[in-house]
């Protein structure tokens, strides 16, 4: 029984130890873990500038060496100064007063040394942000529609875009900062060492503690940080809806600018009482520890000044050795605050470099033509979104040959703008397939597939450009071409409006910038729809409620115009005004996901469906 006892003890205490051995692996794994993306860091600085680089490595270096000179040529002076006055010789004043020159052009060269990283550090870090946008904004432009409209997707975009700008630099910082350190920590120990290896193990052991317990508050402020970017992101919306001029109209009339910020104030509290628990326990640990750090520092000190008085160092030694210890102290403090430091980096960076290596969605389509005139076809096609088991399209099948107009109506809801995020190839089918021309679309080349089609969406982009530019961004190779300007202009039936602005195609427009000019809904969409005739050569014409914001016999006139312009061309419509929609070749209703009719404007009367339900309702409103 006792035995048993025993054996039970021992296997716990086993069982302990190598909990323990577990823990001090972790703990050293993660203290090794601040050097895991110092090497990418360093080839971002180094493509970056390979001149600042250098200059930053050296001036380093310099930093690193000064220290222990200016405390060594110090203890020189000292010596001197009590040899000089015991002897009174002419000879050692003037040996004392060379070693004052020297530590004098000593202190100088570190000022220098500190300034000048300074400098570098400012000049690097505008490079680096610069260059460390540039990688986001390329990798945005590479992920498909999806990765947009995901909410986790933004918050991992909005976390790498807030400060991983700043961080490559600060890892290298800090990282050429803890080379600096150990360097003036070896000299320290070096000089120290004559005094007693003791004192180096102390100076060693009483910087532990603090080490620890930074690399572990710096994992838990990291931690806040990706846990709460909704709550920011959700922060930085309501500053957007209270201090934009395009959501100002709306929040002043319906008086939701209290509402507003009062939900703004209690994100901000909610935020803050975490930042102050971890500041208050940061600060509190610090304190401890930085008592730990003196109590060993008073320590040496005292053991100094004994060895001192009993005559076994000198004066100079003595003096030399209490400002090695004490900035030994401080090094090893700066150093903590590095490593503690590159840790957190190392976690921001880890998010960058997580949204830098998203896969790219990989296009393998290299069809440049098709190989009949079929048109576009949709096959059976079902469509669900990422994370949804939903469908919101099911079994769609249609066929618009070349030439023919397409109009497609439908409740809100009722799958009409998925349909044609489908059909220009920003999301691909979840089941079935959509040919063009007899070809696949996934097998068409993205580029020249893109060219094919000219599209307004429901809410085009008003961008904050010049009227000529916000036409030419239809055609990214016609962008400048003022005379392309002309001729889209005048099929979207801009013209008239844009010839009495101030400076016609050269006015600025909304009121971001100084001078521009705003335009009604209606002339937005002009420009919009002049925007889809720069391409001159798109034979797929989509307008997703193209002319919402203008009156009946505004749009009527457009869409007699407009099919006088796109004869041989194939165009898709949504529209929920029956009198443009009837103009159509073809028309599809849908409702829940599914085509539940289709055919012309009289045969679908004649069916006496739901396509002549809504219209006689919407007739009934004109009588």
């Amino acid at each position: 029984m006792i035995t048993s006892k025993k054996k039970s003890v021992r296997s716990r205490s086993v069982g302990s130890a190598e909990s323990r051995l577990k823990q001090l692996g972790k703990n050293v794994r993660q203290s090794l873990s601040v050097f895991r993306y110092s090497r990418k860091a360093l080839d971002l600085v180094w493509t970056t500038s390979h001149t600042l680089t250098v200059s930053l490595a050296i001036l380093t270096l310099a930093g690193g060496l000064l220290p222990s000179t200016i405390a060594f040529v110090g203890k020189l002076i000292v010596d001197n100064v009590v040899l000089a006055n015991q002897s009174g010789l002419q000879v050692d004043r003037q040996q004392a007063l060379m070693y004052v020159f020297v530590e004098a052009i000593a202190i100088v060269l570190l000022a220098a040394t500190q300034k000048g990283l300074v400098v570098c550090q400012s000049l690097l870090r505008v490079l680096l942000a610069q260059r460390v946008n540039e990688s986001i904004l390329e990798k945005a432009l590479t992920l498909d529609l999806a990765h947009f409209e995901d909410s986790e997707f933004y918050d991992k975009m909005s976390q790498a875009r807030s400060q991983a700008s700043s961080r490559p630099l600060s890892l290298i910082t800090r990282t050429f900062g803890l080379c600096q350190s150990a360097l003036t920590l070896i000299t320290f120990s070096g000089l120290l060492w004559r005094f007693s290896g003791w004192a180096v193990a102390v100076l060693i052991v009483a910087a532990i503690p603090a080490f620890i317990a930074e690399t572990r508050f710096s994992e838990h402020a990291f931690r806040l940080f990706r846990w709460r970017s909704p709550e920011t992101r959700q922060q930085h919306y309501l500053e957007t809806l209270l201090a934009r001029e395009d959501y100002a109209k709306e929040v002043q009339l319906y008086q939701l600018g209290d509402m507003l910020l009062q939900r703004y104030r209690n994100i901000f509290n909610m935020l803050y009482e975490e930042d102050r628990a971890l500041t208050i326990k940061k600060g509190f640990w610090g304190y401890l520890l930085g008592l730990f750090s003196t109590v060993a520092f008073y320590g040496a000190y005292a053991w100094i000044v004994f060895e001192a008085i009993a005559g076994v160092i000198s004066l100079g030694e003595m003096t030399m050795y209490v400002v090695v210890f004490r900035q030994g102290q401080s090094t090893f403090a700066s150093a903590l605050t590095s490593i503690g430091g590159m840790y957190e980096d190392n976690l921001y960076l880890a998010n960058l470099y997580e949204f830098l290596d998203q896969p790219m969605p990989q296009s393998q389509g290299r069809i440049t033509q098709g190989i009949d005139c079929d048109g576009i076809r949709f096959e059976n096609v079902s469509f669900s979104y990422p994370g949804s088991d939903r469908p919101v399209l099911n079994n769609i099948s249609l066929h618009l040959p070349l030439g023919e107009k397409l109009a497609i109506v439908g409740e809100n809801g009722s799958g009409k703008t998925t349909l044609i995020k489908l059909l220009t190839n920003l999301y691909t089918p979840t089941s079935g397939r959509i040919l063009l021309d007899g070809v696949d679309l996934q097998d068409w080349d993205v580029d020249v597939l893109r060219r094919r089609i000219g599209v307004i969406f429901q809410n085009f982009v008003q961008y904050q450009f010049t009227v000529g530019e916000n036409v030419g961004v239809g055609d990214i190779e016609h962008l400048e071409d003022r005379k392309e300007w002309e001729i889209a202009a005048s099929k979207g039936m801009a013209t008239p409006f844009i010839d009495v602005l101030p400076e016609k195609f050269d006015t600025q427009l909304g009121k971001w910038f100084k001078g521009g000019q705003e335009l009604s809904g209606g002339q937005w969409q002009k420009i919009a729809l002049a925007r889809a005739f720069m391409r001159s050569d798109a034979d797929i014409l989509i307008l997703d409620e193209p002319t919402a914001a203008m009156d009946a016999e505004a749009e009527m006139n457009i869409f007699n115009h407009f099919r006088s312009l796109t004869q041989d061309r194939m165009v898709v419509l949504i529209s929920h005004r029956f009198s443009t929609v009837r103009m159509a070749d073809k028309i599809v209703v849908m409702a829940s996901g599914e085509i539940i009719e289709q055919g012309s404007h009289e045969q679908l009367l004649k069916a006496g469906g739901r396509y002549a339900h809504l219209f006689s309702i919407q007739a009934a409103g004109y009588q």
